[in-house]
């Protein structure tokens, strides 16, 4: 009885196993020459570095700074 309960799972696995392999996709290869991963390096960077900057923009001290401040004077 046990023997049959154990085919029983050695085949679903099998199965599944063989189901995932067929759904597993490679990646491909970056075709990309050393030059031009240079330069979208240095496009991401400063597009990085513009999020980063809009912040210091909009950059307000809390509400609770403030009003230490007011009561300090």
């Amino acid at each position: 009885m046990r023997t049959g309960i154990n085919k029983i799972l050695v085949k679903r696995h099998k199965r599944q196993v063989a189901r995932a392999k067929e759904r597993v996709r490679l990646s491909e290869p970056d075709l990309r020459t050393p030059e031009q991963l240079a330069v979208a390096r240095e496009a991401s960077r400063a597009v990085s570095n513009a999020r980063s900057s809009l912040h210091a923009n909009y950059f307000r001290p809390s509400v609770h700074s403030a009003a230490r401040a007011e009561n300090s004077t």
